[in-house]
């Protein structure tokens, strides 16, 4: 069900347990080759893939496509929320459907930099309204969903999701490939782990010149279709596993 398709009584008329689904993302840079839409793009097509199963069980807001992207804003074409804000938004998105009765609320992500503070806002959410045991309130990140696609396929150079490299890359040259530009002449740009296991405070520029971080040089449209598969049947499970929650217990 989507829900700009619906008029205030059929809202009003859906069952309250079930399931919201808020797609939250991004309008950033990522690189000289791929588009600042890319996190928005990438995520809409996850959920367009997803809401073909789950059209009958799953309220589906649109796309909130601004995100916290603070740490870009070195980069012309970046928008961004600050972290604060960016709290505010997420806990008033929310609030909106439990005022209307809704106790089931997912928070789907595409972009690294909304998983602090998307996190954190879930957690406000719950303190807020601690004396019900009714809502099921969840924070998700897509590529987080589901298999390991480098456990799937034996050709990827990158294990997780870095930022408009070989992943994001491949599943935009699925998509759009008109939108991405030459990659060739791209190099690597190493994931830095060098402090682990503590988290270090950075803007994108700290790490990379160029605006990208992985192996954008070693995607390709297949591996893009793979992941778009992957990331998709993920949150079909998952949203199965949040349509099926007894409406009290903790554990599923």
């Amino acid at each position: 069900m989507q829900l700009t398709d619906m008029n205030w009584p059929q809202v009003a008329g859906l069952d309250k347990n079930t399931p919201v689904l808020i797609p939250v993302a991004a309008l950033e840079q990522h690189g000289g080759h791929m588009p600042v839409f890319t996190d928005s793009m990438l995520l809409g097509e996850v959920v367009r893939r997803a809401s073909e199963k789950l059209e009958e069980t799953v309220l589906f807001a649109p796309l909130m496509w601004l995100g916290n992207s603070d740490h870009h804003m070195d980069f012309p074409g970046t928008l961004s929320a600050a972290p604060r804000v960016y709290l505010d938004l997420l806990n008033g998105l929310a609030e909106n459907f439990l005022s209307h009765g809704f106790k089931r609320i997912v928070f789907l992500n595409g972009h690294g930099g909304n998983i602090v503070p998307g996190r954190q806002a879930t957690f406000e959410l719950r303190q807020r309204h601690r004396e019900r045991t009714d809502l099921l309130l969840l924070f998700a990140t897509y590529w987080d969903c589901g298999a390991r696609p480098h456990e799937i396929r034996d050709d990827f150079s990158q294990q997780q999701m870095g930022h408009a490299g070989e992943w994001e890359t491949s599943m935009i040259l699925r998509i759009a490939p008109h939108l991405v530009g030459d990659l060739s002449k791209l190099q690597t740009v190493e994931f830095d782990s060098s402090l682990a296991p503590a988290v270090r405070g950075w803007i994108t520029k700290d790490q990379s010149e160029t605006g990208h971080i992985g192996f954008p040089q070693e995607a390709t449209a297949e591996k893009g279709e793979l992941l778009f598969q992957t990331f998709a049947g993920g949150v079909i499970d998952l949203m199965n596993r949040v349509a099926g929650w007894d409406g009290e217990s903790w554990s599923e």
